[in-house]
This record gives structure tokens, sequence and C-alpha cells, in this order.
């Protein structure tokens, strides 16, 4: 008898003996269950650290100055002839490969779609144009631990009775800042009792953030450095946003210094998996939720399990194991082919949004997103020349075991708001997040959306923020 075979035979016995109960005794079950599911928290909950340490580093070149220019400049993206006719040439001097027949996009971008973006690219996207576009909002530049660090910083238009709140929003991999271009509007002018001043830093490495010259500059780091850029701006209180490596890094800036962090509203929901009532919550969770906390929609995102949460990523996870190891060879080829980079970039926007893309031969770019917002993104990365550093930062953060790394160890105390996205790549169902959360407030179930969810979805990302902050605020002034 396999594995899988005993499993199946356990579980069928458990629903055998639970059927013969009746339902005062399945009732009992169910809160004894979660009374020792309780008690099994609260000794987790006991013995684990509340903070994770703030430390300190310098990563500009060469040894660390008596004093750091602590100046905030106004910063403007600029563009330049050369760039666009250097951009031109090397589009021009592409060698494409014919891709095979009905591939669609299950073996990366489709090169005969890819054309056709490289078409539009070439002849009608319009860079100095978005170079305005990006303009539109006030952009700045200021040193830490060594290097500059960019930031967006958007002001609320205020309404009679609204509350201001400082909101920082995080990005990550492939994005940049201008992932959230479609929300800042909707947070900045609202019609809610609250509106958010808003600041969205490039992570050092990304896009116009200088990156980091030593080796070790992972998550932790990145939290600290915004710690330090939010007191630099005056705020001693403030909520924090993020997906992808964003949702790391405001994590960390949570369990670091919690008494600054007002709340926490993730879009990406990483909780540990390898705690046996996880894995025996999933062995039991198909078939009977109730008894491990799980909803019909979480079984209905989790299962099958193999395919969606292993299979899946396996298909998915290529360019990780690639960035986490040797980045910098894989790196060079991004760095000098701008179609390179483009298809590089642009397949993450494709699968990550949908895996139901890879169905299709255009890969559903431009279900959600216009080429001019996909390319100006991928014109952020190629004029910084920032993707070998941003490709870094998974090695950065992956060299060691990080399962084991003091912030995946300690839990999050601050009030804390979760979106689940239907097509994010893994779905985390709320039993298994209040394992590392502590505090959520918040947790919904969002209608629509993937990955990147201020870009793609950015007006149910707003209302489901404002929502949660709203509950915050609420409780903080009762």
């Amino acid at each position: 008898m396999g594995f899988e075979d005993s499993i199946m035979q356990t579980v069928e016995c458990i629903k055998e003996t639970l059927g013969n109960l009746d339902r005062s005794k399945l009732q009992l079950l169910a809160l004894s269950s979660a009374g020792v599911g309780a008690l099994l928290c609260y000794l987790a909950w006991k013995q684990s650290p509340k903070t994770i340490p703030m430390g300190d580093g310098w990563w500009g070149a060469g040894e660390k100055p008596l004093a750091e220019d602590k100046t905030i400049h106004r910063f403007v993206v600029k563009t330049s002839v050369e760039e666009i006719e250097d951009l031109h040439r090397r589009i021009d001097q592409t060698r494409f490969t014919d891709p095979l027949e009905d591939s669609c996009f299950h073996y990366g971008f489709n090169s005969s779609y890819l054309k056709r973006v490289v078409s539009y690219w070439r002849q009608e996207f319009d860079w100095e144009k978005q170079v305005k576009v990006i303009n539109q909002y006030p952009h700045f530049k200021t040193k830490i631990e060594g290097i500059d660090v960019h930031f967006v910083h958007v002001k609320p238009v205020q309404k009679s009775g609204q509350t201001v709140l400082p909101l920082m929003m995080v990005h990550g991999w492939p994005g940049t800042f201008y992932e959230f271009y479609g929300i800042l509007p909707l947070l900045t002018e609202t019609d809610s009792n609250v509106v958010f001043e808003v600041i969205c830093p490039s992570i050092p490495g990304y896009g116009y953030s200088e990156a980091p010259h030593k080796k070790g500059f992972n998550t932790m780091e990145a939290a600290r450095v915004f710690h330090k850029l939010m007191e630099r701006l005056g705020f001693t209180e403030f909520y924090v946003q993020g997906g992808d490596w964003g949702a790391f890094i405001t994590s960390n800036m949570a369990q670091m210094k919690p008494e600054c962090v007002r709340g926490l509203h993730l879009n990406m929901i990483i909780a540990r998996t390898d705690r046996l009532g996880q894995l025996l919550s999933l062995v039991i969770g198909r078939y009977l939720p109730f008894l491990v906390g799980f909803t019909k929609e979480d079984v209905r995102r989790l299962y099958p399990y193999m395919e969606k949460n292993l299979y899946d990523i396996l298909r998915e996870t290529g360019y990780l194991h690639i960035q986490a190891t040797k980045p910098d060879t894989a790196g060079c080829g991004l760095n000098d082919s701008p179609v390179g980079l483009a298809a590089y970039i642009l397949e993450k926007f494709s699968s990550w949004t949908d895996l139901g893309n890879r169905d299709l031969e255009d890969g559903g770019l431009e279900r959600k997103f216009s080429l001019d917002d996909l390319l100006t993104n991928v014109m952020i990365y190629w004029t910084t020349c920032s993707i070998i550093p941003s490709m870094r930062f998974y090695k950065e953060n992956l060299k060691k075991d990080f399962k084991t790394r003091v912030d995946r160890v300690t839990s999050v105390f601050v009030p804390t708001g979760l979106a689940a996205f239907p097509d994010e790549l893994l779905h985390c169902p709320r039993a298994w997040a209040s394992s590392r959360f502590a505090d959520v407030r918040s947790f919904t179930y969002m209608s629509r959306g993937g990955h990147f969810a201020a870009f793609e979805e950015p007006q149910l990302l707003a209302n489901d923020i404002i929502q949660f902050v709203e509950k915050v605020e609420s409780k903080v002034h009762k």
C-alpha cells in the first residue's frame, strides 16, 4: 500500500467514525478540537519572540562615514534622445525563435505574440509621454544606510471630517512603484472617514533606488531602511501594505517596530505550513473542513492540493531557483537585451495574473493590462539597469534556510487585514494565517484578481484597505 492509499484509508475511517456520531457529539468534538487548537496556539504564542531585532547596516560603497546626509531631495524621472535611440537599435537587432505549434504560453512567452508586443514597443509606445505620466506624482530621494532610496509621496485631498492616515505601500518582483499608480487616486481621495497620505518606495536595487553595494541585503534590511524613511518623513505611526516581496518587507516592519505600525494589510498571505497541525488539516480538510477551520471557499481554492500547490508551483518557480543561486549570470542577457527583458518580466504578468492564461497564445496580457502600462514597468527596469540587483534580492533572502530565519519564527502582533485573491499562486486559509498573524481583523475572499492586485484590481484592493483601516480606527477610538 502506498503513502497516499494509507492516507485515504485513514480519512475514510475517520469519516465512517464521525458518520456514526449524532449531532450533539459532533458539536462537542468540534468544540474540543477548537479548544485544543486554541491551547496549542496559545502555548506557541507564549514561547515565540514578540519582535525581531532592528539592527543596523551600511550598504554604500566603501567604508561607512562618520555622518550621513539626511536631506530629502526632489527627484524627476528623465529620458533622452540617446536613450530612446539605443533602445530602438537593440530592438531592431532582436533575433526571434519560432514557437512550437500550439504551445501558447506553456513554454514561456510565446514568440509570435512577442513580435506583436515588440512591434508596438518600437512603433507606437511613447516613452517620453510615459515619463510625464510617471512624473505626475511627486518623487523624492534620500540617502539611508549609504544608498539613495527613491519614493513617491502623494498627499491626500482631505474632506471635512476625514482623518488623514499615512500608508506605505511596497511592491515586489518583477513590479515597481508604478503598479500603484491606478490605486493612488482611490486612496488619496475617498468618501470614507479616512483618507491616506501614501508613500511608495522602490526597494533598494529596484528602479530608481540605488542597489546595495554589499552582500546581505534582505527583507529585514529593507524593513529597517523603510522604517528610517518613515521616521525621516516625520511619521511615528502609520499603516503598511504589500504583496510579493512587499508582503515580507511590511510584515518585517510590523515585527520590528510594532509600536509604529498601526496596521498591516497584505494581498499575499504567507504562513508556515510545515507544522503538524497544518499538515493534518490538509489531509482532513478536503472531507471534513469544519473540523480544521476551513470554509467551502478554502476547499475550492486549495484542492486538488498536489496539483495546485506542488505541480503548479514547480512549473512557475524555475526563475526563483535561478535568481536564488546565480542571478548575475542569468541577468547579463536580460540587462543587454530589451526584448529578452520584456519577455522575462511580462511572462510573469501573464501567468501570475491567472494560470489559465498559459493556454492562450497572447497569454491574456491585455485582458487586465494595457501595453503602455506593461512596457512602462519594463522600461523602469531597462533604463535603470536594475534587473540584476532586483534578481539578487532572491539570493540574499534564500541563501540560508528561509523557514528558520528569525522573522519566519516570530509572529506578527499588529492588527492585520488579509485580502485573499482567487488567482494568487498559493491560497492561505484564515485558519493557517492565524498561526502567524495574531490579530487578524479582516480576512476577505476577493471576488477576482491574482498576484498583482494593485495593478489588476485597484478598486477592489482600495476598498479592502479602506474597510480594514476603518475597523482598526473604530476600535482605537472607542
